[in-house]
């Protein structure tokens, strides 16, 4: 079920919805004055070069940028500058152009009729790197638009028709607050209605991983943030407009203006001063790439037999192949460093620390792994299908990385063994060379001295003869091992070439092996015991398939 819309639920609060708006304005109208009466007691101060220096702001307008010195701070001149100016602004019976400059010796006093307005150093000319004549008759100018918009702005006639330009913003403002309802509200609709159906069948198809309702009201937030956005904007640009107009609000709409267009302004020359830099990384990158693309052809031909390089070996390509692009890649991350912005910034060294260290103290063991994965690729111990026993682990491999190896053991698990443990460790492979000479399988039976060590090799090597999976050739043969106190231990060795097989024919030649004995009524001795039994230890023929076993022939007819 879905929820009515937003839009239709602002049209039942309109009180309440419109509440934000009208505290905004009230705070924006409180601020307005505060700025308009921090503006008459003096200017804004800024500094440069460490230097104490305050600008003359007069409605809004600044005039010129003046120094200050200990004993008389700058923002202290600016203020009584500004109220010099006020006061001869608001007697009409100077005339602007009745401001004339007296040259003295250290200064240049700069005067309305009869009325002192201020006083000109070298120093303050030495802000702007002028002359102390340029800059006063600049500031002589100045002064003169300064009074004469001061009395213009206050004049009824002026006043009028920026009320009238309020009044007009104003209806334009409520009419696109309107207008940004209605349509607003109309979107909102075309949610609920017309995508509703849709809405319903991609849940259907995602089998509800992605829930209607849950796009329904993603779509509704992102209308509602719009709205917000728009309405927002148009608030604001209102704002600026009407508090422009009137002179004692005009320094909170210049305020309000940088506040969003100093940002701006600031993004906007940084991103500009950095495009010679983008421009030398995107080069970077593309031949960064180029060089990468080349090095992953060239090993790739060997990887495939392409290319034969004599004393390297074709396993080693695709190892070769990932140091050389890790080396190409740090190369290039050297080179691009500098050029990156924001990287002489302190915060992007301190970063830059910070994850060094995260990296050293955390990735030990991650790079002792890596190193012995390579190593492996080199020293080529094993390969993927290769049978191996890495400590006490016996299995396939199945896959080779450059900080683990998989392996498949005789229960089909899965072991994951770190390259560390197997660089420092012991492997036996017992795939690399059954192919060619063949894996000797072995076993070992304990025999009584009484029976003929003849007899008990040969039939040791029936029983291989009789075992699947073992070689004919080269043939089988038999080893003493051990004279013990009170049995020999005799050693079959076979051949196999199937590595894979070795459980399964071991299992099968022992079989063989119990078989054998029992046929010709030899005993398998222990190695312990305290004295020879009465009877041999041995199963009879016709026991040898008891209940529940069953003879080969029972096992084919069933």
């Amino acid at each position: 079920m879905y929820r009515r819309p937003i839009l239709s639920r602002c049209r039942q609060n309109a009180i309440s919805s419109c509440l934000p708006a009208f505290g905004f304005l009230m705070w924006a109208s409180f601020v307005a004055v505060v700025h308009a009466a921090g503006g008459q007691q003096g200017g804004a101060q800024s500094g440069v070069g460490g230097i104490d220096t305050a600008a003359v702001v007069v409605d809004g307008r600044e005039i010129l940028t003046v120094r200050g010195i200990a004993a008389f701070p700058a923002e202290r001149r600016a203020r009584e500058i500004r109220k010099a100016i006020i006061l001869v602004a608001e007697d009409e019976t100077i005339p602007s152009g009745a401001i004339t400059l007296k040259e003295k010796d250290d200064r240049t006093d700069i005067t309305a009729g009869e009325r002192f307005l201020l006083d000109l150093f070298d120093e303050d000319a030495a802000l702007d790197g002028v002359s102390r004549k340029v800059l006063a008759e600049t500031a002589q100018l100045r002064l003169r638009e300064a009074i004469t918009d001061y009395r213009l702005d206050r004049m009824p006639r002026a006043l009028t028709i920026k009320s009238l330009y309020a009044l007009a913003a104003t209806a334009v403002a409520v009419g696109l607050f309107f207008g940004f309802r209605k349509g607003f509200r109309s979107l909102d609709g075309v949610i609920e209605r017309r995508l509703q159906d849709h809405l319903k069948a991609l849940e259907a198809q995602s089998a509800r991983f992605v829930k209607a309702q849950q796009i329904a009201s993603a779509l509704r937030g992102l209308t509602k943030a719009l709205y917000l956005l728009l309405g927002a904007l148009t608030l604001y640009f209102y704002l600026n407009f009407v508090l422009g107009l009137y002179p004692w609000t005009r320094g909170f709409a210049v305020w309000l203006f940088g506040l969003v267009l100093d940002p701006l302004e600031s993004m906007g020359a940084a991103t500009l001063a950095t495009v010679p830099d983008l421009a030398f990384l995107v080069i970077l990158f593309f031949v960064t790439r180029y060089v990468l693309r080349m090095i992953q052809v060239f090993f790739r031909s060997i990887d495939r037999g392409a290319i034969r390089l004599k004393s390297f070996e074709q396993e080693w390509a695709l190892p070769t192949y990932r140091i050389l692009r890790l080396l190409v890649i740090i190369f290039a991350v050297v080179v691009a460093y500098p050029y990156i912005p924001g990287s002489e910034s302190e915060a992007f060294k301190g970063i830059s620390i910070l994850l060094g260290l995260i990296v050293s103290l955390g990735s030990s063991s991650i790079i002792a792994n890596i190193i012995a994965g390579y190593s492996m690729a080199y020293r080529r111990p094993f390969k993927v299908g290769d049978r191996v026993k890495i400590n006490d682990t016996v299995g396939e491999v199945i896959e080779i990385r450059v900080l683990v190896t998989r392996l498949r053991s005789l229960k089909n698990e899965e072991v994951v063994i770190p390259n560390t443990t197997i660089l420092s460790g012991e492997v036996v492979n017992y795939s690399t060379l059954a192919e060619q000479q063949g894996l000797i399988l072995h076993t070992s039976v304990g025999i009584g001295y009484e029976t003929p060590w003849r007899q008990v090799e040969a039939m040791l090597k029936l029983a291989a003869q009789r075992t699947e999976g073992l070689l004919k050739q080269p043939e089988p043969f038999v080893l003493r091992k051990e004279l013990g106190d009170f049995a020999v231990t005799h050693e079959l060795n076979a051949h196999c070439s199937d590595p894979a097989s070795m459980v399964r024919i071991y299992s099968a030649l022992h079989d063989n092996i119990l078989d054998v004995f029992n046929e010709y009524e030899v005993a398998i001795m222990t190695p312990s015991y305290e004295a020879d039994p009465v009877e041999p230890k041995l199963v009879p023929k016709d026991q040898w398939y008891a209940a529940p076993a069953a003879p080969p022939s029972t096992l084919s007819t069933g």
